[in-house]
């Protein structure tokens, strides 16, 4: 498979505190990777890492085909970021930002909100959204991007069962449109459900990469092999890495 986005010995770290010890991690074209680990193993910032957020120590390289532009990289964050405008306009305003010609936007716009079930509520306060309506609306905003890699960081955190089926559905849509998808994740279901491929962290560690039926099924070092029954211990001690 195509790569497009690889890090070599790449590490972060926030003053005194490493967040993540250096790894290689390739994510091709079509992956569906999911990062599990305990609160704090360092999957939000090998996220943002991906992303380009973070500067790092070693490399990080995003790969076009061929002569093609660089990947359209998207993210959506645990708490979607929305600005206190309408619904409408928080998805004209990152097409805008993106540089997307006057003429595609409202289309793009309004094919984005009818994919997620907004249609309707383009002048709606977006902040008034619930729960699950802002998390579907920051998809939006990112599907509408068409990112060649999507970025999720516990896209169904703290959403209602009916609101998480949704989301899990409008992800697996876009994934099996070929688009690539980073998701971190503490629901083990999920990860089998959605993706093809699982990655543990542990204290900013990269322990095991490997297919999602192989993760599953393989003996797995102890850690990953406690964490994957439920068992893994609360973190302790100064060092342990943000998440």
């Amino acid at each position: 498979m195509t790569p497009l986005v690889s890090l070599e010995a790449a590490a972060v770290s926030f003053g005194d505190v490493q967040a993540l010890q250096p790894l290689d991690l390739c994510v091709h074209r079509g992956d569906r990777l999911a990062l599990v680990g305990a609160n704090g193993s360092g999957k939000t910032t090998l996220l943002r890492l991906l992303h380009g957020l973070l500067p790092c120590r070693g490399r990080r390289e995003l790969r076009g085909e061929g002569s093609a532009a660089p990947p359209v990289v998207a993210m959506l964050f645990q708490r979607p970021f929305l600005l206190r405008l309408s619904v409408r306009a928080n998805v004209m305003l990152s097409l805008w930002l993106r540089k997307v010609p006057r003429p595609e936007r409202a289309a793009r716009c309004t094919q984005a909100l009818q994919r997620v079930g907004l249609a309707g509520l383009e002048r709606r306060l977006a902040t008034a959204l619930s729960g699950g309506q802002q998390q579907r609306l920051a998809l939006a905003r990112a599907w509408a991007l068409r990112p060649d890699l999507l970025l999720l960081d516990e896209p169904t955190a703290s959403l209602d069962p009916s609101a998480k089926r949704e989301i899990e559905r409008l992800i697996a849509e876009i994934a099996a449109e070929g688009t690539t998808v980073v998701m971190s994740t503490h629901n083990l279901g999920q990860a089998k459900r959605l993706c093809t491929r699982v990655a543990y962290l542990e204290a900013g560690r990269l322990v095991v990469d490997l297919p999602v039926d192989r993760f599953f099924a393989d003996a797995l070092p102890p850690d990953a092999a406690q964490f994957l029954k439920g068992e893994m211990p609360w973190p302790a001690g100064p060092h342990r890495a943000p998440n």
